[in-house]
């Protein structure tokens, strides 16, 4: 069997999900993302251009990994992060109001306006504190959790929490389409969740055969393995980066708590009518530092 592209990899992603003639793999996933009721599924969905112009100087240029209409005019974005850059909140509402606030034209009413939905994947555990997979943020009144409006939803899937309870054998993509879905996202990496889609594929799902006979498929294109080989090897080295400056703030912060440690010594010492000479072959620290310290 080839070996099959990660489709964690943006690129291998938008290959499959955000491509024109894939439409109605994208329409599956995203009635199992956002559960509509069976009178409300989703049954063509319009990909839009993904590229968000700068309105001014200093904005930044905005690339959305799929960005999508559906029937009733709301407008989906769908992003997938490999490496946590510790930003995905802020991210997630900028790329949130560029979707929304793009819809305007010169001479709509605010009522015009429809609703957008941003759905995050992510490959790592973002949501600490929740134990669910599937998180949906909604605008609610704090005390009495009432709506204000569902012009914004916001989803997380944390694929790690998913694996887990699918080890545990806690969910089973039989009964549950959003679970089918995320778990063709690590298919490419364990082979009994490929079996088990493929079987799945074969005896009930039309759509998800057709999803991973495309995924083979682009898996065997030598310009889409070409540009999925150079985008993977970024995201390898962005992870490289982000793990370079994470143990480099570790370096710092125990730098400054030495530091801070020190300081807070030379104050008892100086409280206590000790000379600064002393101090300063206790604690390493200069005439004028200790100086300062007296100032305080």
């Amino acid at each position: 069997m080839t070996k099959r592209l990660d489709l964690r990899v943006d690129f291998a992603f938008k290959s499959l999900f955000g491509t024109h003639g894939n439409e109605s793999i994208l329409a599956a996933f995203l009635n199992a993302a956002l559960r509509f009721p069976d009178e409300k599924k989703i049954q063509t969905v319009q990909l839009l251009d993904p590229h968000f112009n700068k309105e001014n100087q200093e904005d930044k240029r905005s690339i959305l990994d799929v960005h999508a209409q559906l029937e009733d005019g709301s407008r989906v974005n769908i992003e997938i992060q490999l490496n946590n850059k510790h930003d995905m909140e802020k991210r997630t509402l900028y790329y949130w109001s560029k979707m929304y606030s793009s819809q305007m034209k010169e001479g709509m009413d605010y009522g015009e306006l429809c609703k957008t939905i941003t759905i995050n994947i992510v490959n790592f555990r973002y949501l600490s504190h929740i134990t669910n997979y599937h998180s949906t943020f909604q605008l609610y009144e704090r005390e009495q959790k009432v709506l204000l409006t569902d012009m914004l939803e916001i989803h997380f899937m944390e694929l790690p929490k998913l694996l887990i309870k699918w080890r545990n054998r806690e969910v089973d993509p039989r009964e549950d389409q959003l679970v089918r879905w995320l778990l063709l996202l690590e298919a490419s990496e364990d082979e009994e969740i490929t079996q088990v889609l493929e079987e799945i594929a074969m005896q009930e799902d039309q759509v998800l055969k057709k999803a991973m006979d495309e995924w083979e498929r682009v898996s065997q294109d030598p310009e889409v393995l070409l540009a999925y080989e150079a985008r993977k090897k970024a995201l390898l080295d962005e992870k490289s980066a982000l793990k370079r400056a994470e143990n480099l703030g570790k370096i710092e912060g125990e730098k400054i708590g030495v530091e801070k440690t020190i300081k807070t010594m030379a104050l008892g010492m100086i409280h206590k009518g000790i000379d600064n000479e002393t101090i300063s072959d206790l604690t390493g620290l200069s005439q004028e530092e200790i100086n300062n310290l007296r100032r305080q």
